[in-house]
């Protein structure tokens, strides 16, 4: 039944398949990482790229800047990496399942810009109610 409607309604059932799998990634994300210290990692960030514009005339200023803000690059990847070790598996299944799904309708081979776009656009709003950094 479910996959009789997705493929009668294509557009509308992955617009809403993508809003519903980036809020339970939203979700994950939230709940494994350490919002805190990403926070700090991100105004770290920030102020660094403020650092790297104010000493554009002293190059080693700059390149010690820049050392700093690949720390904290790094450590963020690390934080972020964790909720797709929950995540990387089931998705790969799921995007398995829903372009078996669309292959065959009528939005085919477009199904997963419809997917991207909806996901990005939720992504930033789930973010931004749940206060995910």
């Amino acid at each position: 039944m479910l996959k009789e409607w997705m493929i009668s309604n294509p557009k509308i059932s992955i617009i809403l398949l993508s809003f519903l799998i980036t809020l339970i990634m939203t979700l994950i994300t939230k709940r494994f990482t350490n919002q805190t210290r990403m926070k700090e990692l991100k105004k770290m960030q920030k102020d660094g790229q403020k650092k790297i514009k104010e000493s554009v005339g002293d190059h080693k200023k700059m390149m010690e800047t820049q050392k700093e803000m690949m720390g904290y690059s790094m450590e963020l990847m690390k934080h972020s990496f964790k909720p797709m070790l929950f995540t990387f598996i089931p998705l790969l299944i799921l995007f398995w399942w829903i372009k078996g799904i669309y292959a065959t309708s009528s939005i085919g081979g477009s199904w997963i810009w419809y997917y991207l776009v909806t996901g990005i656009i939720s992504s930033i709003i789930f973010r931004k109610i749940f206060n995910v950094a």
